[in-house]
């Protein structure tokens, strides 16, 4: 596999690992009734996170943001080696 095509690869999976952390951070929460304090008082809505989705979430942002670091370094280096002029060797 080419240096380049690793790179487009490596940025790829970034953009896939992303996606998954947002879709595994909006699946983490869910809206709650919570009981009234004191009687005659109305019931209140509360936001309950799922602790196992929230980590899922973590981690995929931290391999987007790993990745995507990667990929970005190796097409730089890419392109770099094929502009940057080449020393004569007899």
């Amino acid at each position: 596999m080419t240096p380049q095509r690793r790179g487009r690869l490596e940025l790829v999976v970034a953009a896939v690992a992303a996606v998954g952390c947002v879709l595994s951070w909006l699946a983490a929460r869910s809206f709650v009734q919570v009981a009234p304090v004191m009687e005659g008082e109305p019931s209140t809505t509360s936001v309950a996170f799922s602790p196992p989705l929230l980590l899922l979430a973590l981690i995929a942002a931290t391999v987007a943001g790993v990745m995507a670091v990667l990929g970005t370094a190796r097409l730089r280096r890419v392109r770099a080696y094929s502009v940057a002029p080449r020393a004569y060797t007899p």
